[in-house]
């Protein structure tokens, strides 16, 4: 695997009620989705011990243009998926970022 150049870093809460579908949903649909697009190279997910937002998602990609390809803005367009909506709908404090690799160490 290359060293990543970027980051998408994404936040979120959801209703506790929903977190078994939540869970469900980012496993079986939404990172096979991600990891299928040209550039992406790793998912990786997270839940807060202290603090929040609860779920923090990260997204090793080649660059920040991965997100401008054809085939990533299907994904958050026109090939949405149904059960992606309704998910989308119910988050949270919910926080998108992208950040562009500035310094690198390796132990």
């Amino acid at each position: 695997m290359t060293v990543s150049r970027a980051l998408l870093h994404f936040t979120t809460d959801i209703d506790p009620a929903m977190e078994c579908e939540f869970h469900r949903w980012y496993e079986d649909e939404h990172i096979p989705e991600r990891m299928a697009v040209p550039g992406f190279q790793r998912a990786l997910r997270f839940r807060a011990i202290s603090g929040g937002p609860k779920f923090l998602a990260l997204y090793d990609i080649e660059s920040p243009d991965v997100l401008r390809s054809d085939a990533y803005l299907r994904l958050i367009g026109p090939d949405k998926s149904a059960w992606t909506r309704r998910l989308e709908s119910m988050f949270i404090n919910a926080r998108r970022s992208v950040y562009v690799l500035i310094s690198e160490r390796i132990r």
